[in-house]
């Protein structure tokens, strides 16, 4: 097997900067979309016709909003058949969205691959070469276009409309295990700071007679799976409106880790719209508070759902997405886009 488990942050390192051109729009989010642009014209320079009828799609293709998170066949081009050379290049692509932190989440996940696949003895099918880079629209720093990187436990989806506004959900980071309890990766947990600080808050919570449980059974996965939009759920938990200023400062620090597995103008913006309305947000769990008990809980406000589960595997395989209810692929971006070009 070809080595896919060098740590991205190394392997971006050694690249050559990918040279975006110059773009003199100062909005927030120019810098990112010009960088993402540039990254994946390259990433897409370096392939063959074959491979670049794979991994090209119309941005209005079906297939764009077509995420998943199990182990099935896709679309677009996988690691397989890439060249080395032309990985880097695809992770270079999912550097130029994500945050470092970002990034080793990601890398960790492809790494569980390889080893879930020894764990079960079925390399073939937890294969860490069946991870797909797929690249919608023509790729322009002041463009409207998206790309995909995914495969199993990984959704990671980007819409950039005019070079203004980026989405960066759905996303989706899951592993299996949860946690390594033995053997060459032990005390792995790609997932842990989206436990631990759920899980301190919603203790606190739950010490001082908030009503944090709504249910002492947690359901089997996130409720959304993979719908394509997400739907508002029954809102559970607690509110922030009836927090202490601690307990705030732990939601907000919770939301944080998920906006902030994408780069920073993109976090940025997210955290801005959410604090904003912070007041509504709520905070909900299910199933048991101590480590290793399976849970499930959710954050919703008017805007966006995170949601969480460990039951599966003994509640050791977790799942967590963040969905944006109006703004997933950049829908919401998107009709105003139309609206301003229809004449």
């Amino acid at each position: 097997m070809k080595n896919l488990l060098v740590p991205i942050l190394a392997l971006v390192s050694a690249l050559p900067a990918v040279q975006a051109h110059e773009h003199h729009d100062h909005h927030p989010l120019s810098k990112a979309s010009a960088e993402m642009a540039a990254a994946a014209n390259a990433f897409l320079a370096a392939l063959d016709d074959a491979q670049t009828q794979k991994a090209r799609f119309a941005f209005d293709a079906e297939e764009r909003e077509n995420f998943h998170f199990v182990p099935r066949d896709r679309l677009g081009l996988p690691f397989a058949d890439m060249t080395d050379d032309q990985r880097a290049l695809a992770r270079k692509l999912l550097a130029s969205g994500m945050s470092d932190r970002g990034l080793l989440k990601v890398e960790t996940i492809i790494a569980l691959e390889a080893l879930l696949g020894e764990m079960e003895n079925r390399p073939e099918f937890r294969d860490p070469e069946k991870y797909h880079t797929s690249v919608f629209g023509e790729p322009s720093a002041d463009g409207t276009w998206g790309w995909r990187f995914e495969g199993h436990h990984l959704s990671v989806n980007f819409s950039i409309i005019d070079g203004k506004t980026i989405s960066a959900t759905p996303s989706f980071l899951g592993a299996n295990p949860a946690e390594v309890r033995e053997g060459r990766l032990k005390g792995t947990r790609p997932l842990a700071a989206e436990e631990d600080l759920a899980r301190t808050l919603a203790t606190a919570l739950n010490e001082a007679g908030k009503p944090i449980i709504f249910s002492d059974r947690a359901p089997n996965d996130i409720l959304t799976g993979a719908d394509r939009k997400a739907k508002q759920l029954d809102p559970v938990g607690v509110a922030a409106a009836d927090m202490s200023e601690a307990q705030k400062t732990g939601l907000i620090e919770l939301i944080a880790e998920y906006a902030g597995r994408h780069r920073a103008e993109v976090a940025d913006k997210d955290m801005e719209k959410i604090k904003a309305d912070l007041d509504k947000v709520r905070f909900g769990w299910a199933g048991g508070l101590a480590k290793n008990e399976a849970y499930y809980y959710r954050i919703q406000g008017e805007s966006f759902l995170i949601e969480a589960s460990n039951t599966q595997n003994d509640a050791n395989h977790i799942h967590t997405v963040w969905r944006d209810l109006e703004g997933d692929f950049g829908r919401d971006a998107l009709g105003d886009h139309h609206r301003s070009h229809e004449h």
